[in-house]
């Protein structure tokens, strides 16, 4: 028993005293790419004006993509096209929405299906 006790603490000198040789390996830390992928699904289904919030989506999702194979360049390029386009959604979005409330409230009567230009079944 004291015999293998003396073979395991033996064991962790070195035989030779020559160079050592040691790896070391460099682990690249995850950079952090925003895709801004909720912000282009909720611009996609609520402020979709001119399709923009679809297309923002698309680019997030192309930013995903890039950021899976490990291409952080492309993963930021389509990131920061998919967040121009987020934020010009917002803003069509926002102001079409102030316009469609002006419109409403100076003329009351837009959203009203009037049926003045037909009277009695006929045209005026």
């Amino acid at each position: 028993m004291i015999k293998e006790e003396h073979e395991v603490t033996n064991l962790g000198y070195p035989q030779n005293p020559g160079t050592v040789m040691s790896t070391v390996v460099h682990v690249q830390a995850d950079t952090v790419v925003s895709d801004h992928i909720i912000w282009s699904l909720f611009n996609t289904l609520f402020f979709n004006y001119c399709c923009l919030g679809f297309v923002a989506f698309a680019y997030s999702v192309k930013s995903r993509d890039r950021k899976m194979v490990g291409d952080v360049i492309g993963a930021q390029s389509h990131g920061s096209t998919a967040k121009c386009l987020n934020i010009w959604a917002v803003v069509l979005g926002i102001l079409m929405t102030i316009v469609f409330i002006v419109l409403v409230a100076v003329y009351p009567g837009l959203l009203l299906v009037r049926g003045g230009a037909y009277q009695n079944g006929r045209g005026v």
